[in-house]
């Protein structure tokens, strides 16, 4: 297939330097991959942000063989592979894609839904190793450029109460949260799991974005 010629570095996941788990996160600061237990959320100085270079294509999912990697990368991210949000269940690997590539290799993709005036995000995920590069950014770009091209009024997208990260980041792209729905992520795995910092995973917290 298509990813076996890739170097080990870039298909092998990353380890949490504290535990040997795989890790989801990657260090703002000194680099280190983490898994979600061992990520602290702190306020940071813009200077202390450590940004990797790197150059990086973003396009459409093209192969049967690209939708096997979204696989393994929805199993690393959420170990599960439908994700839960705005009242629908989506198996994420069958949506539509864009996909970051470095040569050969995908290091992050975003998964979206379309309905009639609206695009849903339904996953964004980014390999630790190029976390803190732009390339969340640059895929969600690609998100608001084709909802402009389609004539979509809005984007939306969900996440959990627990996931700092990603509330900062989204609201650092324009968006807005709107709702909040309660227990939405605890009745659906039918017990509160832990999440980032160890912080129960409870709530679905929704966002949106005009175009």
């Amino acid at each position: 297939m298509w990813f076996a010629a890739m170097k080990e570095s870039e298909t092998a996941p990353a380890k949490c330097e504290y535990c040997g788990r795989e890790a989801v996160y990657r260090c703002g600061l000194c680099g280190k991959m983490l898994c979600m237990q061992h990520v602290r959320t702190r306020t940071v100085c813009a200077q202390c942000i450590r940004r990797a270079r790197f150059k990086c294509r973003i396009g459409r999912l093209r192969s049967e063989g690209e939708r096997v990697r979204i696989r393994q990368l929805v199993k690393h991210f959420w170990n599960e592979q439908q994700q839960l949000a705005f009242d629908k269940m989506f198996t994420v690997a069958d949506l539509p894609a864009f996909v970051a590539r470095k040569g050969n290799a995908i290091i992050g993709f975003i998964s979206f839904a379309e309905e009639k005036e609206t695009i849903i995000i339904v996953a964004l995920g980014v390999t630790p190793q190029y976390q803190g590069a732009d390339v969340g950014r640059k895929l969600v770009e690609k998100i608001v450029a084709e909802a402009r091209r389609t004539g979509k009024k809005r984007l939306l997208v969900a996440t959990s109460n627990d996931d700092l990260p990603a509330l900062g980041f989204y609201q650092s792209l324009k968006f807005q949260v709107y709702e909040v729905k309660p227990n939405v992520i605890a009745e659906k795995h039918g017990k509160t799991l832990k999440g980032i910092a160890g912080l129960p995973i409870r709530d679905e917290i929704r966002l949106q974005r005009t175009i």
